[in-house]
């Protein structure tokens, strides 16, 4: 079955940067949009980005400028570049990718993001 393997995550400092990674092993029929979510302790998940299978790309105000999408079809993968790391992007990160086929939605398991000094 699918599975969405996410990994790049760990403790940086302010300023700092990672690179999240979203590998979907399996068969995914009709892949369309891809997309990261957050979620902070005690705060409800919220949309960090997305980007379309023609590439273009959306961003959460909190997080335009410092992240980037992007995508390999190729390797059924998104990536998140994090740039200018802040204490208040610590989160969980969960990754999504859209299908045509049900059930339409696939998550990732979520990695632990921590920027602390």
């Amino acid at each position: 079955q699918v599975q969405l393997v996410e990994s790049g995550g760990g403790l940086v400092q302010p300023g700092g940067s990672l690179r999240l990674s979203c590998a979907a092993s399996g068969s995914i029929f009709s892949i369309n949009g891809m997309d990261w979510y957050r979620q902070a302790p005690g705060k409800q998940r919220g949309l960090v980005a997305s980007i379309t299978t023609g590439g273009n790309t959306n961003y959460a105000d909190s997080v335009k400028g410092r992240f980037t999408i992007s995508r390999d079809n190729a390797k059924n993968t998104v990536y998140l570049q994090m740039n200018s790391l802040k204490p208040e992007d610590t989160a969980v990160y969960y990754c999504r990718i859209g299908s045509s086929r049900y059930p339409y939605r696939y998550w990732g398991q979520g990695t632990q993001v921590t920027v602390s000094s």
